[in-house]
């Protein structure tokens, strides 16, 4: 009979259990518990002032002592307000779950919380073996393929990407002089909020908003450039078959970041065609530092690698994917915002 071999002896190495504790019990709980609120409608609720459990779990048909545990998690993380034991208000963070705030969150915590997401995630190790995005193992296919046989979900996909480029638009707008190029098409520009910011901040601009049809339809429905519609028009565009002629500079925020190194060329030479010898091509994206320090483009690049396959580059590496494409690499502008515009300029 063989015995059981000892255990190996514990490492003598210095270790600090904290930070990876916290990561690993509570990061997913209360990013899921946001989600939880955020689908439910908490913060709707509660805008017209406090109330309590009972009074939201009977409006919303759910378990009461399930959505206490939820808020009071929540109340505790600074999240909403537990006024007295059992009845919940909105605070200042709770307020961006609201679906009219001003800077709402709410459709960006209820994506990040779908099976879209959240799903693929649980495929990570898939995407770390071969390189493919967890969600093309989850969904079977393509994720933009699966968006286009999902209208709700396609809708709160644009309504998640309005949150980020709401947030981002003022400082981006602000962060570099678009009207010397007169004219500025947006290619990938979703429902128009980049644009119309760039365009109020920049008077003497005149803006092209580029984007399938149907996402064009949508912008049209959301009306952000309804204001500015003497000063803008709307044209169809693919990606990877055509960016339409007729602008001097041609803007694409956060698309390159969606590809692998291959598309990324393969998009970037149709921008090539389209723009101008007296033109450029602006990409604004959050680039990874050069060096090792912390940066929000890390977690975005991982959340690139398990959902579209795609990834954060640095500088230099943006400025190799544009020479092959046509392009020399002439500024990085920081902004504001976690943004950086990459000016580039046709050879």
């Amino acid at each position: 009979m063989i015995a059981n071999p000892s255990p190996a002896p514990a490492s003598a190495c210095e270790c600090n259990p904290a930070p990876l504790v916290s990561i690993i019990m509570q990061s997913l709980v209360l990013r899921q518990s946001v989600f939880a609120a955020a689908e439910f409608g908490i913060a709707d609720l509660l805008a017209i002032g406090p109330k309590s459990v009972s009074e939201l779990a009977a409006q919303l048909h759910l378990d009461e002592s399930s959505l206490g545990r939820i808020l009071r998690l929540l109340a505790s993380e600074g999240i909403f307000t537990e006024s007295t034991p059992g009845v919940f208000a909105n605070n200042a963070v709770s307020n961006c779950l609201r679906s009219d705030a001003h800077l709402s969150l709410r459709a960006l915590a209820r994506f990040g919380g779908s099976d879209f997401v959240y799903g693929a995630f649980a495929e990570i190790l898939h995407s770390v073996r071969t390189g493919q995005p967890g969600r093309l193992k989850t969904l079977g296919m393509d994720g933009w393929e699966y968006l286009k046989n999902d209208a709700a979900l396609a809708r709160l996909f644009d309504d998640a990407m309005t949150c980020l480029s709401s947030l981002a638009a003022p400082g981006i707008a602000a962060g570099y002089d678009f009207a010397k190029w007169e004219s500025l098409m947006d290619v990938g520009g979703g429902n128009g909020v980049l644009l119309a910011a760039i365009l109020r901040s920049h008077p003497t601009l005149r803006g092209v908003l580029a984007d399938q049809a149907h996402v064009l339809q949508r912008a049209r429905e959301r009306g952000f450039l309804r204001a500015l519609e003497t000063r803008f028009t709307m044209q169809p565009c693919d990606l990877f078959h055509n960016v339409p002629a007729g602008c001097r500079a041609y803007l694409m925020k956060s698309v390159i970041h969606d590809w692998n190194d291959t598309d990324a060329v393969r998009i970037l030479r149709k921008a090539r065609k389209a723009v101008p010898k007296n033109g450029a091509l602006l990409l604004v994206e959050s680039n990874l530092p050069e060096n090792g320090s912390p940066s929000r483009a890390r977690f975005v690049d991982v959340t690139m690698l398990v959902l579209t396959g795609g990834k954060e580059r640095t500088s230099a590496e943006y400025g190799a994917l544009l020479e092959q494409a046509g392009f020399r690499l002439n500024r990085v502008t920081p902004t504001p915002s976690d943004f950086n515009i990459l000016e580039a300029l046709p050879v």
